[in-house]
């Protein structure tokens, strides 16, 4: 899959090398323009604070594993439905090809509450995306060590981003990308449970590598968390928050089931994804994502895996 979403990529790095090159990238934002503290957020636990760790709550309207997962709420709809729930901060699907997202989306979110840290959340690899994101009020984005398996590279992209006033989120699967991504410099960890080749999620890779989270690092656990429980377990492994978004998007009702998973309201019953896709190609992204039975890349059958619970006592989930 990583192969395919650098292949999707290539057309927008295509066209900001363009635009670069006539002189016509966006402007970042100003120097001295505020832009939301997305680490120091995570740290005084903005939002609500009751619950087990921060919540980063996603707006994600479609995915790979899952298709459309929710078009019906607006970019809008959602920033005031996480910020009233209690997110601390906002990941941001911005992946058009496979995600349904738009890079327009960040400053829509921002207009509702610019006072909520926005992640951008994405396959950035190139310091043209960086600059671009530099253009958005996105407080932070997201760096892939599969993606880019160098550690200067990815110190470079990082660096820029800091410069920029942005927050890099270096997100790992295993040891190795660990160690690439502490070479790198990165403070900011976020542990995937979701491996992105076959897309099976096993939640308890964070409960494994938790342990080995140091103490000037910031630790997020990422993929499969739908429960309080679930952010219990993750906080017991160390973690300082989690991010959650099909959990939260499924069904249109945002506010309501970030309040339940928060255990504001309860813990919530999260039923599993029911098939989506068009009819076909079942399985692929739906035509509105992607060009689906022309040319589509096809997806992994098994859409719903079956995925271990994070403790690894409670069965699969």
């Amino acid at each position: 899959m990583l192969d395919r979403f650098r292949i999707a990529k290539q057309p927008e790095l295509d066209r900001l090398r363009k635009l670069a090159e006539a002189g016509g990238l966006p402007a970042p934002l100003a120097v001295g323009t505020p832009r939301p503290d997305f680490l120091r957020a995570l740290l005084d636990r903005s939002g609500y604070r009751g619950a087990p760790v921060a919540v980063i709550a996603e707006y994600k309207r479609a995915s790979p594993s899952r298709g459309v997962i929710e078009t019906g709420v607006s970019p809008e709809d959602a920033a005031t439905a996480y910020a009233t729930a209690g997110a601390t901060a906002i990941s941001v699907l911005t992946e058009e090809a496979y995600f349904g997202g738009d890079l327009a989306y960040l400053g829509r979110m921002a207009g509702v509450d610019p006072s909520i840290p926005l992640l951008r959340k994405d396959f950035i690899m190139d310091p043209l995306q960086v600059t671009a994101t530099a253009a958005t009020p996105a407080a932070a984005l997201l760096l892939i060590v599969r993606l880019t398996p160098d550690a200067r590279t990815l110190r470079d992209l990082r660096e820029q981003a800091e410069a920029h006033g942005m927050h890099a989120v270096v997100e790992i699967f295993d040891e190795a990308d660990l160690a690439l991504a502490r070479e790198s410099g990165a403070r900011i960890i976020q542990v995937n449970n979701r491996d992105l080749e076959t897309l099976a999620v096993d939640r308890t890779a964070c409960l494994r590598l938790g342990p080995l989270s140091q103490p000037d690092e910031v630790w997020i656990a990422a993929s499969g968390i739908s429960e309080n429980r679930h952010l219990a377990k993750a906080a017991d492994a160390g973690y300082d928050a989690a991010l959650v978004g099909t959990a939260l998007m499924d069904g249109g009702d945002l506010e309501g089931s970030l309040l339940r998973l928060l255990g504001r309201e309860g813990t919530p019953s999260f039923r599993p994804p029911a098939s989506s896709g068009c009819a076909a190609c079942s399985g692929h992204v739906r035509s509105e994502y992607a060009p689906c039975a022309s040319g589509s890349p096809s997806l992994p059958e098994n859409e719903n895996p079956v995925v271990p619970d994070c403790g690894g006592s409670e069965g699969a989930q």
